[in-house]
């Protein structure tokens, strides 16, 4: 991995570079076992004059690319990305990683990668309009939760431990009218207040139940609780508890970017000063609020915001107009003080 070959990883790392955050989650990089992107990429980060070293991190499988010998889909055809525990044309391609400042806790960590979708209390799985499993029972008996994993992760900080809940549920789009994408993006959400809620949860070395606060949910949840596609009821729910705060970061970037694009966004319910990402403005669904940094209640936040500079601004070479320079997301990034 060469940052001064690579326009894109060199505009990314200008980004975080630019934040300089103490922990980070990365979504859609690329998991190899072996670590060796991982690596690759700190060293990366820490070079020249602006490098950030973090020298901790946590790495582990993802669902993406691991393929299930069934149709998931229904679509008659097997072995394709979408019969994959989670889309993905190899094991591990759009797999996340954390990065920190502070020491990692792996043991006390936990993922729930292998955990079944059924096995979700209320789970919304997919039927037919007969009322039979979608688009099988052999599928409803082997799907997992997790399109990539979902992760409790520990990490100590100067102020005191803290935990970080991580994920990124696929998008409720790209099926058909049996929502197969849409229920799984909403439960994969709603893992997140069941586990907060003390539920009793399969994780990939045993039964796990919640630790407790203090505690930060974070990643690319693809879902915007205004607007865009999707069942909101997890999401607002999510964002509603009284154990977590949302500090609902902002940016003057995505203002203008919803003003200067136009096409969907004009009808759009939500504040654009909230998106964090650039999507289709023609066809939609336009730009949304999917990334998310979310504390907990007993957790001071600071400040936050979101990494989207306005045209002619400094680090508006790093965001791109229209077609992206660095990615189609944004950085969502929120100061906090531990009690």
């Amino acid at each position: 991995m060469d940052a001064e070959q690579d326009s894109q990883i060199a505009a990314v790392i200008g980004v975080i570079q630019t934040v300089r955050p103490d922990i980070l989650l990365i979504n859609e990089f690329d998991y190899d076992s072996d670590g060796v992107a991982l690596e690759l990429f700190t060293e990366a980060l820490a070079a020249g004059p602006d490098g950030l070293k973090m020298p901790h991190s946590f790495l582990a499988p993802s669902n993406t690319g691991v393929y299930t010998n069934l149709d998931l889909d229904g679509d008659g055809r097997l072995a394709e990305p979408e019969d994959a525990f989670g889309y993905g044309r190899f094991p591990g391609q759009y797999g996340m990683v954390l990065l920190s400042r502070f020491p990692v806790e792996t043991a006390a960590s936990a993922t729930f990668r292998t955990m079944l979708w059924q096995d979700l209390p209320g789970a919304l799985m997919p039927e037919r309009p007969d009322g039979a499993p979608f688009p099988s029972a052999d599928v409803h008996a082997s799907a997992r939760l997790s399109s990539k994993s979902h992760w409790d992760v520990a990490v100590v900080t100067p102020g005191g431990p803290l935990r970080l809940l991580a994920s990124h549920p696929t998008p409720p789009v790209f099926d058909g009218p049996e929502d197969f994408n849409g229920r799984r993006n909403h439960d994969e959400i709603q893992f997140w207040s069941l586990y907060l809620n003390g539920a009793l949860l399969p994780s990939d070395t045993g039964v796990r139940t919640f630790a407790g606060p203090p505690f930060v949910i974070l990643g690319d949840l693809n879902a915007d609780p205004m607007d865009g596609d999707g069942r909101r009821e997890a999401l607002q729910a999510l964002l509603a508890r009284t154990d977590v705060n949302d500090p609902v970061p902002r940016s003057l970037g995505a203002v203008a970017a919803s003003k200067n694009q136009g096409g969907v966004n004009a009808n759009h319910s939500g504040d654009p000063a909230l998106d964090t990402a650039d999507w289709n403005d023609e066809r939609g669904p336009g730009n949304l609020r999917v990334d998310y940094v979310l504390p907990s209640s007993d957790l001071i936040v600071i400040d936050s915001g979101v990494y989207w500079p306005p045209p002619g601004t400094a680090g508006a070479d790093l965001i791109g107009q229209g077609d992206p320079v660095s990615s189609d997301h944004r950085l969502v990034w929120v100061d906090i003080r531990l009690p």
